[in-house]
């Protein structure tokens, strides 16, 4: 069964460009495209696609409100958005991927990218750009609440920590998994527990909080 997509986009180019691409991805169908946050708001109340793609940057409602709309904390039955604009380190990416985004991508990602960012998203996993996860996540750490990163209550394994740093780089569950040498499952395991342990809802709000608190930045510097 095909995933299906809503797009939308204010540029009608864009978005006619983005249809095209998708419409050709092996098991992936757009059943709609809106020119602004609030019809892509209405279009996906109504139609229920299983991937909302957003661009940021939207008249009417933009593409943060409108996440946050049909994905943020508050949303009983939420919806997976996928966040794709034109900048590697817009200033509203952060904001978006706090208000519920599951993925951010750039548009120049290329249609194998793109295909599997919706899978992802449809799948209950989250995908963030691999060439500008940790600039992204690093340059809007601090952007956040000014309220200190939750500590988890039962410390991380060091299994656990192997994973989030993988996680906090873009890294798929397929790619963890070759990368650890352990079995998909157990990835899927890893990672669920961590989203326990910190409170999270997908991974992107794992690595955010990975970034929140150094924790990558400390690993990486002890190599």
């Amino acid at each position: 069964m095909s995933v299906r997509v809503l797009v939308a986009d204010d540029q009608e180019i864009i978005r006619t460009g983005l249809t095209m691409i998708l419409d050709t991805q092996p098991g992936i169908e757009v059943i709609g495209g809106a020119a602004d946050g609030r019809q892509a708001v209405e279009m996906a109340r109504r139609l229920r696609p299983d991937v909302c793609l957003f661009d940021i940057r939207m008249p009417v409602v933009d593409g943060i409100e409108a996440t946050r709309t049909l994905a943020g904390p508050a949303v009983p039955d939420p919806l997976a958005v996928v966040v794709i604009t034109t900048f590697d380190l817009d200033e509203y990416v952060y904001a978006a991927l706090r208000a519920g985004a599951r993925g951010f991508l750039l548009k120049d990602a290329g249609p194998a990218l793109l295909a599997q960012a919706v899978h992802a998203a449809a799948n209950g996993d989250a995908l963030i750009a691999p060439n500008v996860t940790a600039r992204l996540l690093e340059a809007f750490a601090g952007a956040g609440p000014a309220a200190a990163p939750v500590q988890p209550v039962d410390a991380l394994t060091e299994r656990e920590e192997h994973v989030l740093a993988a996680v906090s780089a873009g890294r798929t569950n397929g790619e963890i998994a070759d990368q650890l040498h352990i079995s998909l499952s157990t990835v899927k395991t890893h990672v669920a527990s961590l989203m326990s342990k910190l409170g999270a809802r997908n991974r992107v709000e794992i690595a955010i909080w990975a970034y929140e608190t150094d924790r990558v930045r400390r690993r990486n510097a002890g190599r």
